[in-house]
Order: C-alpha cells, then structure tokens, then sequence
C-alpha cells in the first residue's frame, strides 16, 4: 500500500493546478478521465462553473476554524478525483478552504483513472466511486483515515433513494445539485472536523 501510495504523491498536483486543468478542459471543450464522452465533456465545462464560484463563496465557521487549528500532526490528503465528477466539484473546493485553516494539512490531488491501483484500494462498496480522501500521516506514510465520495447527509439521503427505487433517476441528481447548494458545505466542514478529532483529541476540545 505505501508504494502505491508514494506513487501515486508523486504523480499528484496541488488545487491550484487541478483547478487550472479543469479550467483549461472547459474551454477547449474537454474532459479528464478514460470516457471522452460528450456528456464528461459538458460536466467539465459544468463543474468548472461550480467551482470558481464555490471557491468565492465557501465559508468556514470560527468554531469550525477554531477546532481544525488545533491539529498538530502533519498530514497529507490525497484527493481522488475527475473533472466531470458532480460529487467531486462540490466537494474538492470546501476540502482546500478547510486545509488552508492549518499549515499542518497538505493538500493533493490526483485522477481516478491514471491512477487504478490507488482508486482500487479504496472503493466504496465495490465501486469507483469519487471524490475519495485518503489521509496520510506524513511521519509514517500510513493511512488514517478516508473520507467520501459524498458528505454524510448526502450519503443518507443517497442510501435512502436506492433503496426504495433501486438506482439514482436524473430528477434525484438534479434534487441533489440543489442540496449541495443549500448546504454550501457546512455537512463537509463538519464531517471533516469530527475525522481530525479523531485524529488528535485537541480538535475535539
């Protein structure tokens, strides 16, 4: 696992440049990841908007702020992710506003599909599914912790729809666009906040 995991730090980019690629992609009118579908294609030029305004408008509450300061031990998220991933572009900006909170917390990304060893260490019941976090402590290389592909709520609300209609509907995505919106991120910073506590008691105080 620590080599696939070296590996893949050594291929990975930092925020800034992924939002550059995803930017660059949306105006040649492009995508990343292994499907060059039209439809991967309009999601990029999508999620591009998505983000440039998530990353204007994301807030971090003080308390929030307060606690994730507190983290002492230096780490490294490493971000699995595409640009035409939905998930992904709601989720990716709240993540580089909560690292910017803490020096102690590096923050990388890398892409699903050049990376299939790595995605496939880390499934979500049997899929591929993104954003995924892996948290590593950056004294040892191991893994902490991982975190996604969706928040909590999310997750539930998700669960709950497959169940009773057995697959995700086009209504049900667009429904979900809208609570990410309303949530602006708040469910993310909280979940997050509460895997660093886990991680060094301080932040719980």
């Amino acid at each position: 696992m620590k080599s696939i995991i070296k590996t893949s730090l050594d291929r990975s980019m930092s925020y800034e440049a992924y939002r550059d690629l995803v930017k660059r992609l949306a105006e040649e009118h492009s995508t990343t990841g292994s499907e060059q579908t039209e439809g991967h294609k309009d999601f990029t030029k999508l999620n591009d908007r998505r983000m440039r305004r998530w990353d204007k408008t994301i807030k971090i509450p003080e308390v929030s702020q307060k606690r994730i300061s507190k983290l002492t031990q230096d780490i490294t998220w490493l971000v699995i992710a595409e640009s035409w991933c939905g998930d992904a572009a709601h989720v990716l900006p709240v993540l580089k506003k909560i690292a910017d909170v803490n020096p102690h917390i590096t923050y990388r990304v890398v892409l699903r599909d050049e990376n299939p060893e790595l995605m496939d260490a880390f499934l979500t019941k049997g899929a591929r599914s993104i954003p995924k976090v892996i948290i590593i402590d950056d004294n040892t290389g191991e893994v902490l912790s991982a975190y996604g592909p969706r928040p909590s709520e999310a997750t539930t609300y998700v669960q709950r729809f497959i169940a009773k209609n057995g697959k995700l509907t086009p209504e049900f995505k667009e429904d979900l666009q809208h609570w990410y919106n309303s949530d602006k991120g708040q469910n993310i910073v909280n979940d997050v906040t509460e895997i660093l506590c886990g991680l060094e008691s301080k932040v719980c105080l």
